[in-house]
């Protein structure tokens, strides 16, 4: 099987005192040592590095520009890539207007449209309920 991170999955996994990192960490090791293919996309990279220099009073993680750089080259090299293809958008345009998405959702909503071009069948997430409507995945929370 194959598992996208969500971002919220991503870089818990390197950012060791919070609170939920030995939940995602395990998870992910045990994805990993069960040959279990483990993916992140540029949207996770472009989503983290909106979190990691946005203040922590702003619910940011209030990381330089030089800290986002380290941390998003850490998540770089621990996970695949699935690479931007022009199917995605049609995909996810497909998705909004069909389950009628809205705000925040329609990032979600993409991340669930590169998993369906690219025929990732898994998403770990800490938000399941952001992903279950949307058929032809499964949701996974640590």
């Amino acid at each position: 099987m194959s598992y996208l991170l969500d971002t919220n999955v991503a870089w818990r996994r390197i950012r060791k005192n919070d609170p939920r990192h030995a939940d995602v960490k395990s998870a992910i090791d045990a994805l990993v040592q069960a040959g279990e293919q483990v993916y992140v996309t540029a949207q996770n990279l472009v989503e983290f590095r909106a979190v990691a220099t946005r203040p922590e009073s702003a619910n940011g993680l209030g990381f330089t520009s030089a800290e986002a750089i380290t941390a998003a080259s850490e998540i770089e090299a621990l996970f695949d890539l699935l690479p931007e293809t022009p199917a995605i958008y049609p995909q996810w345009r497909t998705l909004v207007d069909q389950y009628a998405v809205c705000g925040k959702q329609v990032h979600d909503t993409r991340l669930v449209a590169v998993m369906l071009v690219h025929g990732v069948t898994h998403m770990l997430t800490l938000n399941g309920t952001d992903f279950r409507r949307f058929p032809g995945i499964t949701v996974i929370e640590p």
